[in-house]
């Protein structure tokens, strides 16, 4: 729990900074919540700012520089490409500004330490949207894996083929980063529900286009878990992947659980059944309204920064692993 207080005005004045996916959802979020007033948005596009500030009647600010000064700004979302959250978040906290940011909360191990540090020294709130913990598939997954028992093996993929891919910030190495940095919540699935890591693996290729753009990727890393699971995470994109896949499948010595897409397996020793997995919908509303009932009357956040900090710390783990060829062995507290 962060030592910051209770927020004691009837609404607090959110500045967002972003125009994309994730901050059309915040918007949203926010304009229907009393106690949050959207005061402002700022971006990269001039045109996209606009546009997001007329369909959700705020104002447009010049720059994010200017948003985490203006003093009727009591909370920064940061909705941004990847490559700026941290120095973003390293100014809002410097401005006295509480923060939620999109993951990852950096793109640099250290820095992200830093940031966490800075918020406990401000008694601010810095809360790293989590938002697969929240999904249908992680209920699912949590609520059928002890009818299992003892867990061997995880394979994890996310595959999103896109002909064309298009030249844009999740393309390129400096804006997105490491695949599993940018893409944190591949990760930190697994990581909440099985634990610490001890071990790490990992092997990327990319399809250039020119230096800093990419037409594709692929990302494959071993996790070995501190209780023997070792799990296979997946991840690829772009004009070399010719089949999307959205799957996960766990196996254990009495069963497995299947996840792929909307649907749901169990297979037990006894017997077959379809899992009803609820949808994706209203994530960021939910996780808007966790950050909100937070800040003003002291309820729980079901992710803390610190947890997503591990989750880097073993991203950052798969990144040297892929650099090097060699396996990565973390120290256990």
């Amino acid at each position: 729990m962060y030592n910051y207080g209770l927020f004691t005005e009837k609404s607090i004045g959110v500045g967002l900074i972003g125009t994309g996916y994730a901050a059309k959802h915040r918007s949203q979020a926010i304009k229907q919540d009393e106690r949050a007033n959207l005061i402002a948005i700022a971006g990269h596009s001039p045109e996209s700012i606009t546009a997001l500030a007329k369909s959700y009647e705020t104002q447009v600010s010049n720059s994010w520089e200017e948003l985490v000064e203006r003093e009727d700004v009591d909370l920064i979302v940061i909705s941004t490409i990847n490559s700026d959250h941290g120095k973003i978040a390293r100014a809002a906290l410097n401005n006295n500004k509480h923060l939620v940011v999109e993951y990852p909360l950096s793109l640099n191990l250290k820095d992200a330490e830093e940031l966490i540090a800075l918020a406990k020294d401000k008694k601010r709130l810095l809360h790293v949207e989590h938002i697969e913990l929240l999904s249908g598939w992680h209920q699912v997954l949590k609520e059928n894996l002890p009818m299992l028992g003892q867990l061997f093996y995880v394979r994890y993929s996310t595959m999103k083929a896109e002909h064309p891919a298009r030249r844009k910030w999740t393309y390129n190495h400096q804006l997105f980063g490491f695949p599993l940095m940018g893409a944190l919540s591949r990760l930190h699935r697994l990581i909440d529900v099985f634990g610490q890591v001890v071990t790490v693996n990992c092997h990327q290729r990319y399809w250039e286009i020119e230096e800093e753009y990419y037409q594709g990727c692929l990302c494959t890393t071993q996790l070995c878990f501190a209780d023997g699971l070792l799990a296979q995470v997946i991840y690829g994109k772009g004009e070399t992947i010719w089949q999307s896949e959205r799957k996960l499948e766990v196996s254990a010595e009495n069963g497995g659980l299947i996840l792929d897409g909307d649907k749901g397996i169990f297979i037990g020793s006894e017997d077959t059944r379809s899992i009803e997995i609820a949808n994706r919908q209203g994530l960021f509303a939910r996780d808007t309204k966790i950050v909100l009932d937070h800040i003003f009357h002291g309820s729980p956040l079901y992710v803390t920064a610190e947890q997503s900090l591990y989750t880097l710390k073993i991203a950052d783990a798969a990144r040297r692993a892929a650099e090097t060829g060699l396996t990565i062995f973390l120290d256990q507290d």
